[in-house]
């Protein structure tokens, strides 16, 4: 079809919602003989830099609990305070609580917090209380409630049910909830989220109004409901597959899957625990003693802090050291260059990276076992070619035994102020696991606009083998994700095309109407998708029209599972679903179009 990017046999060089090399030591210089002036000229010997030492204190902005700690609730009011309404502010806090049980406390959460137990096990951290995430400061819409996380906790919800009313990059990680879970705000206005991972929640799980959410390797009492595009891999008691009605996506397992790794207290001593690889995987991973996998002391992580150079991060990452990233911003000279086999970056408290001068913020070699997990990439003013690339351009190795593992690893291009860049994510090694992410060309905020936050293309994958689950792409000025390896596998995509399109020729893609929303290369033999979703809401020009939200070769072993497109309140239109099949969406109702079957 045309296209006005690069072909699929030469990849890529690398108001939403009202509605980082450090210097190598040098050998020494050979010995000169002959005249003193010649000998005073020689070189002289580089000085190695200092070891940067391991482990170290987390920092002002990870506030940590025991039971016995005075004034709990005063504090995380005051964070929540501090950070309701702040989407675009430079807070950044981690709420970490020591094993044991808490009584009383309701954390609410806002943005660009995290709240985590210090337990092997949800279990070893009780709060009889509530997590709770709502919509008060955004009138009960809470399709804005972005970049907020839980982890590792156990739950006794006050009134039986615990509020997590979230939309994108606000993952709900290794949790048991003793009772209920409510995904709407009070009064259940909109809400667009979500994901849930490794969790047991006891009780039903109300959706209300979630138009789509993700739940992966976890156990539920009961499932309620469904809007648009509801889809579980690997979840014990998960509703038997029924889409388009009701619209429900069942895997029984999850092909692969290897959760995040996550800081813990073993005495007093933290550590951070890396959970282990598992295949066609079905519930918890916690459930019935010490989780399987393998730890490292904070003694071999780089416990950075914000104001810290990328000359520094790159000085320990050749050093040998793991690097952990303390809440806060940290601007890069040049890209965190990750070269060493099984390195883990690990973010607290969305720990955020910000590429100057048009670098890209992180480089990934192509080597086994990278674990890159926590934080968010935000674009700079400058063009950046990329900002996160796994894998070299060529990458082939095999990394099926050990991948690398992409997980709550978020990217945003404005929206804090201007930020561009041509690909967002590029991932060129093989096996990859992409396992929560949304990419975000910001559609409200500070630097918004057609031009002012160009970002052509969200993510693209050259790798072979590479798994998706949980992808959240959005708003890119062409195409949102185009996946050229070959056998790649995606479970659940969320999308919505860029809003502020001026008009149809902006978005003309040769004779085809728009750039599809997710798009598999004319070159792939082997792919598939389960429950994938496009939406449209072309609010600066109504009255374009997008041919279809999924584009693929036709052939056999290339097959989607449960797609659909939906025109927002009739902003914009799509013709057909994938390629030239499936009904065009129907006017001003917001009513789904679906493909149950692709081909």
């Amino acid at each position: 079809m045309p296209d006005s990017s690069p072909s699929s046999s030469r990849p890529p060089q690398v108001g939403r919602r009202t509605l980082l090399g450090a210097a190598a030591a040098a050998t020494a210089a050979p010995v000169v003989l002959g005249s003193a002036s010649r000998a005073a000229a020689a070189p002289v010997p580089r000085k190695k830099p200092r070891a940067l030492p391991g482990g170290g204190d987390l920092g002002p902005n990870v506030l940590v609990f025991d039971p016995s700690t005075p004034g709990i609730q005063a504090r995380l009011d005051e964070v929540f305070r501090q950070q309701e309404s702040a989407q675009f502010g430079t807070g950044r806090y981690a709420l970490l609580f020591k094993p044991g049980t808490y009584s009383g406390l309701n954390a609410q959460l806002g943005f660009y917090t995290s709240i985590a137990g210090l337990g092997l096990s949800p279990d070893d951290t009780t709060i009889n209380g509530d997590v709770t995430v709502d919509a008060g400061w955004f009138n009960g819409n809470a399709t804005q409630n972005f970049w907020r996380s839980a982890e590792n906790l156990a739950l006794v919800p006050a009134n039986g049910t615990n509020r997590w009313a979230v939309a994108q990059a606000a993952p709900f990680r290794r949790m048991h909830v003793r009772g209920g879970l409510n995904l709407a705000p009070s009064g259940y206005g909109w809400a667009s989220g979500g994901y849930i991972a490794d969790s047991r929640i006891d009780g039903q799980i109300g959706p209300y109004s979630q138009q789509q959410w993700y739940t992966r390797d976890s156990a539920i009492g009961s499932w309620l409901n469904g809007v648009w595009n509801m889809v579980f891999s690997g979840v014990e008691g998960a509703p038997a597959q029924s889409f388009p009605n009701p619209p429900y996506t069942t895997l029984a397992t999850t092909p692969i899957s290897r959760e995040k790794p996550f800081l813990y207290l073993q005495g007093s001593e933290y550590r951070v625990f890396l959970p282990e690889k598992r295949t066609n995987a079905r519930g918890v991973t916690w459930g019935n003693g010490t989780p399987r996998g393998t730890s490292l002391p904070l003694t071999q992580f780089y416990v950075a802090r914000p104001g810290v150079s990328a000359a520094t991060l790159n000085q320990a990452l050749e050093q040998g050291l793991h690097l952990l990233l303390t809440p806060g911003i940290y601007h890069l000279s040049e890209p965190l260059r990750i070269n060493r086999a099984n390195t883990v970056v690990l973010g607290l408290g969305y720990a955020t990276l910000i590429p100057d001068g048009g670098v890209t913020a992180v480089k990934v070699a192509d080597v086994d076992g990278v674990r890159l997990a926590g934080f968010l990439v935000d674009a700079g003013p400058v063009n950046s070619p990329t900002l996160l690339e796994i894998g070299p351009r060529g990458a082939s190795r095999d990394h099926s035994a050990n991948p690398t593992t992409v997980q709550d690893v978020f990217i945003r291009i404005g929206g804090a102020g201007p930020g561009k860049a041509t690909t967002s994510m590029v991932v060129n090694s093989r096996h990859t696991i992409i396992d929560h992410t949304w990419v975000w060309r910001a559609d409200h905020g500070d630097g918004v606009g057609w031009e002012t936050n160009r970002a052509d293309y969200g993510v693209v994958v050259n790798g072979d083998d590479v798994l998706a689950t949980g992808l959240f792409v959005e708003h890119f000025n062409k195409y949102d994700v185009q996946w050229f390896g070959q056998r790649g596998r995606t479970i659940f995509f969320q999308n919505e095309k860029a809003y502020d399109a001026p008009n149809q020729a902006a978005i003309q893609n040769g004779s085809t109407k728009g750039y599809a929303a997710y798009r598999v290369g004319d070159a792939v033999t082997s792919h598939e998708g389960w429950g994938l979703g496009s939406y449209c809401y072309y609010n600066v020009d109504p009255t374009i029209v997008q041919h279809h939200g999924f584009a693929a070769p036709v052939r056999p072993d290339v097959r989607f599972h449960n797609l659909l497109v939906v025109s927002l309140g009739g902003q914009g239109q799509y013709e057909c679903v994938i390629n030239d099949t499936g009904s065009p969406t129907s006017g001003t109702s917001t009513v789904p179009s679906t493909v149950v079957s692709y081909p």
